[in-house]
């Protein structure tokens, strides 16, 4: 579904990433870990097409990315910032539906069914400042879902909200994966929920931004919070990743004492 070829990117001298290749196939969910700096948001901004990379391609469902691909989805960290405030729970979902060219009546059918997926069905009819922040990233889990994307973006989505709001939304995510199969790539810092979600893993390394390693995710597919982290093959896949992340660093300090 998704083929990543040749990606680089810099900021003036600065170069960010670079040769970066990764496909993604239908119906997947692989997660991308790496330490502060090594590009993962550029990464995915660029993969939404809100902005061109300096050197490779993105290619989705068979077509170059070169702006905003119509079936594709992004839930951002920063909830407080992508909702409308002055719109109700409900309205904040079914406004992209408008792109899909839906009538009022079906865009909030569409709302109120993505809603309920989330376990928000009684809230549409308040305003997202009404709502705890927890809540407010299921508001846009909701849209994102309402808006029935072939892929699925997510960039670092729990990283604002405390660690038991962070375990629901990493069960929340697993769920919606199960039962619409929709594609999803989500970047974290967190090396347990890289394992905890995906599929696979994606390792990068910095300076500049590269892959540095893709593991298989060999897990059960019906995951929970105590179990789950419990498993044997959980503890050592989360020992590679964070072995692999720090690696990242011990090279880096290796190079500057030098």
């Amino acid at each position: 579904m998704l083929e990543i070829t040749g990606l680089g990117h810099a900021y003036g001298a600065h170069r960010v990433l670079e040769g970066i290749d990764l496909e993604v196939g239908e119906g997947e969910l692989v997660t991308i870990v790496g330490p502060s700096g090594c590009g993962k948001s550029t990464l995915l901004r660029c993969l939404a097409g809100l902005m061109a990379p300096g050197e490779g391609k993105v290619v989705l469902n068979g077509t170059p990315v070169t702006g905003v691909p119509d079936d594709l989805a992004v839930v951002f960290q920063d909830y407080s910032r992508s909702l409308m405030p002055w719109l109700t729970v409900r309205d904040n979902v079914a406004l992209p539906l408008r792109r899909r060219g839906l009538g009022r009546s079906e865009r909030r059918a569409g709302a109120a069914e993505a809603l309920a997926s989330v376990g928000l069905g009684d809230a549409a009819g308040k305003y997202p400042w009404q709502l705890s922040g927890g809540m407010q990233q299921r508001v846009s889990i909701a849209r994102a879902l309402a808006y029935r994307p072939s892929l699925l973006l997510m960039d670092e989505p729990f990283g604002s909200v405390d660690a038991q709001t962070r375990e629901d939304l990493e069960d929340l995510v697993l769920r919606v994966h199960r039962s619409e199969g929709v594609t999803i790539l989500l970047v974290t810092h967190d090396i347990d929920e890289s394992v905890y979600l995906g599929d696979r893993v994606v390792v990068l390394a910095r300076d500049p931004g590269r892959i540095r390693a893709e593991l298989p995710v060999t897990l059960p597919a019906g995951r929970d919070q105590i179990g789950t982290r419990s498993d044997p093959e959980f503890v050592r896949l989360r020992a590679e990743v964070g072995r692999l992340v720090r690696g990242v660093a011990a090279d880096l300090s290796e190079a500057a004492s030098r």
